[in-house]
């Protein structure tokens, strides 16, 4: 599937997105079933209803995420008429292109839009609720744990393969996020042995800057189809120099000058404890 073609769908589904008068997000379902390549809105109505039957069985409200309406639209030489219309939440966006007809393309890139955004949605949600600087750094290493693998995966079908072609590839997403320092330069700089993990010592602040880095390079790595180390470690750079750029915009600390952490190992053993107790 052509990456231009991927990002160009994309875009369509986030200009469909409107907002309530509270500032709440939707889609109109009558836009949405156009966008899927559905001729007439009364073909759509049967795949509203399976998502609405999916939300149900979920566990979640269907008024939360479906809400029915009537629009004025124009039919000709300045009359109006009332259609119906459902306002979706992203949620119920994401329900509706899981039930579509999956031959259509842009229903398969309606099912990425969707689940991607749905699930940084729900990453928020869940990150918001975290109180301690010790949630949050369990949290977002958890996170990075994660997509570090799937970084690896897009990174791999770049021709990022052998050991060695990883930790160079990696050293080039530090460069560009620390100023060009690589991973060496790291450890000496925050006190770390050879053996110490560095993500294992990074607070909250460091370990989402790196994990927007490990994102966005493997968005990049899809998006633009790299098929070459080359390109590969060169995305990863300029990933990190961005995310670099938009911190110092920011007025944010450099993530070099950031202090080590207690090694979170020590913090999950304290928790699994909690836990237990």
């Amino acid at each position: 599937m052509d990456s231009k073609i991927t990002s160009s769908q994309n875009s369509i589904f986030e200009r469909l997105k409107m907002a309530n008068s509270q500032g709440m997000e939707y889609w109109s379902a009558r836009q949405l079933s156009r966008i899927l390549g559905y001729s007439e809105y009364r073909h759509f109505l049967p795949v509203i209803a399976k998502a609405k039957d999916a939300c149900g069985n979920s566990g979640h409200k269907v008024l939360d995420h479906f809400e029915d309406s009537l629009d004025m639209v124009d039919i000709g030489s300045g009359a109006k008429r009332n259609v119906e219309d459902v306002k979706l939440s992203r949620y119920a966006c994401y329900l509706i292109v899981q039930n579509a007809d999956p031959a259509k393309e842009i229903v398969a890139l309606g099912q990425t839009y969707f689940a991607v955004q749905t699930r940084r949605q729900e990453l928020s949600d869940e990150y918001q609720k975290l109180k301690t600087e010790d949630e949050r750094r369990l949290f977002l290493r958890r996170q990075m744990k994660e997509h570090n693998r799937q970084l690896a995966s897009a990174a791999k079908t770049a021709g990022v393969v052998s050991p060695l072609d990883y930790a160079i590839f990696q050293d080039h997403g530090y460069k560009g996020l620390y100023g060009g320092l690589g991973q060496s330069d790291l450890h000496r700089r925050k006190g770390l042995k050879k053996s110490q993990k560095i993500l294992d010592h990074m607070g909250s602040t460091e370990l989402a800057a790196n994990l927007f880095r490990a994102t966005q390079t493997e968005e990049k790595i899809h998006r633009e189809n790299i098929k070459s180390k080359d390109g590969a470690n060169k995305a990863h750079f300029e990933v990190g120099r961005k995310v670099r750029q938009t911190i110092k915009e920011l007025g944010g600390a450099m993530p070099e000058n950031l202090p080590s952490a207690e090694n979170i190992k020590k913090i999950e053993i304290k928790n699994r404890k909690k836990i237990k107790g």
